[in-house]
């Protein structure tokens, strides 16, 4: 399989798993049902969007392989946290905290599906 199809896999997998994490963890451990559904999934959709190629296509050629993952995950969930912040309006913590679950759920379903 092309390198680029197994990215669109990738991508297409990250937001089944990522978007419905946020929003779980926004309306029922975070309490909050003011933010709109559509803005959630929009930024949801965004985040992987904007981070995902990075991961796949720029960071890969610059980081050491024993690394990568560590670095690479590390790096989108930063990013992430940040749009989550800025977008949302989620508390610095709770964006964090958000983006890690987020990126963590999706990273060990790759894992399991290797």
């Amino acid at each position: 399989m092309l390198y680029e199809t197994r990215f669109l896999l990738a991508l297409v997998t990250t937001w089944a798993v990522e978007i419905p994490v946020l929003v779980a963890l926004i309306w029922f451990v975070f309490q909050n049902r003011s933010l709109p559904l559509s803005r959630m999934l929009f930024t949801g959709l965004l985040c992987t969007a904007l981070t995902l190629p990075y991961l796949w296509f720029v960071l890969s050629p610059f980081a050491d392989a024993a690394y990568y993952p560590m670095i690479g995950e590390a790096l989108v969930v930063v990013v992430e946290a940040v749009m989550l912040n800025r977008m949302l309006g989620l508390e610095r913590k709770r964006a964090l905290g958000c983006s890690f679950t987020m990126n963590a759920s999706s990273f060990l379903l790759g894992l399991l599906l290797l």
